[in-house]
């Protein structure tokens, strides 16, 4: 499994531009640097999107298509997480 690198100032960089404050963990800080709990969360949100099998390799070559079914993925996980609640 190929690991990403957040940490880096290409990544940094494109945030700014967009107007986002970056809060990504620097390489090589340990769980004290505050940041785990949200990376966390986010790590989670791709790891279930990823739970679809059409999203965990991407077969379309188009964009918008992909984005579809990433659409899609988020409108589930939304739907499974708001049945529990009302259970």
């Amino acid at each position: 499994m190929t690991r990403m690198n957040y940490d880096s100032r290409k990544h940094r960089q494109a945030l700014k531009e967009r107007g986002i404050t970056p809060r990504i963990a620097k390489r090589g800080a340990g769980h004290g640097s505050g940041l785990g709990k949200e990376r966390w969360v986010v790590e989670r949100a791709i790891s279930w999107l990823h739970a679809n099998r059409r999203l965990d390799r991407r077969y379309d070559r188009r964009d918008d298509i992909h984005e579809a079914f990433l659409t899609i993925g988020c409108a589930l996980i939304c739907h499974k997480h708001l049945q529990r609640s009302f259970r």
